[in-house]
């Protein structure tokens, strides 16, 4: 088959000496710009020839003298390829986009993010080590696949009987009817599939959620004295005025949220990244701080399913009677990130705008997926999966309490907590997490720094502390780890 070919190629004038000329420029400019990319198939001279109107003779010609030059190969019996190394004289040409010099510079056509000190999200840093305790991401080695497999072949099924069409941005029907089931039952939410706005994971909802509740330049956001990354980045590229509050063993400290304080964003049954839970004093004196100031709380109840100990207590949406709560849940962490989805529990007067938020971001989100996730809820799979998972992590949970008591004692002040994939212990020395984590990277140990979720992590008095995830790391593995991480302390 002919290759797709849409590069436009300009003839000069009828009876011009200047045609095979012409031709070859042309070709080798669109090679050298990167518009003709190293091993793209170029259509046979006979087809390109009757497509431009001229003879096969010139471009044969112009063909071979790219041939010679180095910027084609002919490969025998399977066309002509543009060569995937080039000639010396491409070398100083970059492409429109990436001009030499510029890179640092910011683009005057370019509204400047309201973002300082943007940072990868903790789980993509440090890069995968022999002993990984990053935080935020599950084991996938006994995720049912084969199970997936089957479900998303039914759905893809039932989707080719359908009218095409583009979906719901709230989202697929089914899928907002298990997710309603699914927390009412693990979580004690009460919702109904009309409360309930799917997105592309917890970062999504965030955006969109700082969409409809921040007025940039006037909205004061409160975020916890640590705090998801990420979460913090949503709220400022929408705008708002930032602050920290100070949390304790009990949570956030309610009595020291500023007044003027419009939106709330907490992570209740198990801080980021402490592991803290916020008491049940906490949460009533934070709604009754809502409702009094017509605030709005963000609720992000990201690993709540793995619980090992203690009574589960109540989400704040549960709780509320004010309309104050957006919970936010997500999958990424009971099932895998890559599915990238999530929700948004919303009271009846956001409804309307996250979905009109939604619509405009992307629309909607795959239907494939939803479907799929939709059957694989209500057919039980989730609930069995995180049943067999809670007794997975449970015993690298154990583990890993084991080796910080045996081990660290002394240098490291574990964090209690009772549900959650991590850890969290603070250091008892003088020197910075910062510093011990990049010594364990160099040792083979992954793990982040509890500074690095601190609204400014090089301030004095930034936390000082070590948080370990144990969704990545064998049992067999985290007494060795832990053994060489305290050596190096």
């Amino acid at each position: 088959m002919e290759p797709l070919f849409e590069l436009a190629i300009r003839l000069p004038g009828t009876g011009s000496r200047e045609l095979l000329r012409e031709v070859h420029r042309q070709l080798r400019d669109a090679i050298l710009d990167g518009r003709l990319q190293p091993g793209a198939r170029l259509p046979a001279t006979r087809a390109l020839a009757e497509r431009l109107g001229i003879s096969r003779n010139t471009m044969l010609a112009a063909y071979d003298l790219l041939l010679s030059e180095g910027y084609l190969l002919a490969r025998p019996g399977a066309g002509t390829y543009v060569a995937d190394t080039l000639p010396q004289s491409r070398r100083g040409r970059t492409s429109k986009g990436t001009s030499r010099g510029t890179s640092a510079r910011r683009d005057p056509r370019l509204v400047p993010l309201n973002i300082s000190g943007a940072d990868l999200p903790p789980t993509l840093q440090p890069p995968r080590a022999r002993d990984d305790f990053r935080v935020g991401l599950p084991d996938t080695g006994a995720f049912p696949f084969d199970i997936w497999r089957r479900l998303s072949d039914r759905a893809l099924r039932r989707i080719a009987r359908e009218p095409a069409d583009y979906a719901e941005p709230q989202g697929q029907a089914a899928l907002r009817e298990a997710i309603a089931r699914h927390v009412s039952f693990t979580r004690a939410v009460g919702c109904t599939a009309d409360d309930i706005v799917v997105t592309a994971g917890a970062q999504q909802a965030f955006g969109l959620l700082a969409r409809i509740l921040v007025v940039p330049g006037r909205t004061v956001v409160a975020v916890e004295q640590l705090f998801y990354p990420s979460l913090r980045e949503a709220m400022t590229a929408a705008g708002a005025k930032v602050v920290a509050v100070p949390t304790d063993a009990e949570g956030l400290c309610v009595e020291q949220l500023p007044p003027e304080v419009r939106v709330i964003c907490v992570t209740p049954s198990h801080q980021f990244p402490t592991g803290v839970a916020m008491s049940p004093q906490r949460r009533a004196a934070l709604l009754a701080f809502a409702r009094a100031r017509n605030a709005v709380v963000i609720e992000d109840d990201y690993d709540s399913e793995f619980r090992f100990a203690g009574r589960p207590l109540d989400a704040l949406q549960t709780l509320d009677r004010a309309e104050s709560v957006c919970y936010v849940g997500t999958f990424s962490k009971s099932l895998f990130p890559a599915l990238r989805l999530g929700f948004v529990v919303a009271p009846p007067w956001a409804r309307a705008a996250l979905v009109r938020a939604r619509e405009l971001a992307d629309w909607h989100g795959p239907v494939l997926l939803q479907e799929t996730l939709a059957a694989f809820i209500a057919e039980g799979h989730l609930a069995r999966h995180i049943r067999k998972m809670r007794k997975i992590y449970g015993v690298r949970r154990t583990a890993l309490l084991q080796a910080l008591a045996q081990h660290g004692a002394g240098r490291l002040d574990v964090i209690p907590s009772d549900a959650g994939l991590h850890l969290s212990a603070w250091l008892r020395t003088n020197t910075r997490d910062a510093t011990v984590v990049a010594r364990a990277a160099a040792a083979g140990i992954a793990l982040p720094p509890l500074s690095r979720f601190a609204l400014d992590p090089q301030a004095p008095g930034a936390p000082n502390g070590l948080a370990f995830g144990y969704g990545l790391v064998d049992a067999s593995q985290i007494d060795g780890a832990i053994r060489r991480l305290v050596r190096l302390l």
